[in-house]
């Protein structure tokens, strides 16, 4: 008599998963992040949206974790490539922006999810089990960005626009940090950053550090 096995998923194929984003150590990160997950299988990595429109045709993943903002070719151009070739790859875009122009425009050119990349580990995998399956992923803060312009209104005080991670660089700014410190005690790349710091002046409509730091002050933020 033939053995059956006792637990059928084992025998599952893997999520088959492409990286792309324009800093190595994010990548690693995401790397470092995925691949002890049972299910899942990092097949490769490419640094801009160039990269990717390649790789997904050589490798055909089945899942794409893609930046917004990268070098090159723009992310919504390599969305439409890679969905117009590839229509049953899924893309998941995992960021440090939340503004609305951009979720708009790589969700209009056919990714499936937007993430914020200040998420816990747990949504994270949340989030790409959903657009693995072929349903829709939006971080909430980018859910309450859309809902917010949609009714055409904006929360009277700014600071509910911004994140817990940006409210954790805010401080930090305040305290005289610079990029590169901040980086250190938050763990992120530099150039996540400078989205970040990119983020916060967009939101709270300041033009400098400075007035970031003043700001904190003023609110009870620096503390």
């Amino acid at each position: 008599m033939s053995s059956v096995n006792a637990n059928p998923s084992s025998t599952k194929a893997p999520v088959r998963i492409l990286l792309v984003d324009d800093h190595a150590i994010v990548r690693e990160g995401l790397r470092a992040l995925l691949e002890d997950v049972e299910g899942m299988l990092i097949v490769g990595e490419a640094a801009n949206g160039d990269e990717a429109v390649e790789l997904a045709g050589k490798l055909q993943p089945d899942l794409i974790l893609m930046d917004v903002k990268m070098p090159g070719l723009p992310a919504a151009d390599a969305i439409r490539l890679i969905r117009a070739n590839h229509p049953r790859i899924r893309i998941l875009m995992l960021t440090s922006y939340a503004e609305d122009r951009q979720v708009q425009e790589v969700m209009a050119a056919g990714a499936l999810g937007y993430v914020l990349k200040d998420v816990a580990k747990s949504e994270l995998l949340r989030a790409m089990k959903t657009v693995t399956r072929g349903e829709p992923w939006l971080h909430a803060e980018v859910q309450r960005s859309l809902l917010n312009r949609l009714r055409g209104n904006t929360p009277a005080d700014p600071q509910q626009l911004l994140t817990g991670r940006e409210r954790s660089v805010l401080k930090l700014i305040a305290q005289g940090k610079s990029n590169r410190e901040i980086a250190q005690a938050l763990s992120l790349t530099e150039g996540t950053v400078k989205g970040y710091v990119s983020n916060i002046l967009g939101k709270l409509k300041l033009s400098d550090r400075t007035q970031a730091a003043l700001y904190a002050v003023r609110h009870g933020l620096d503390r």
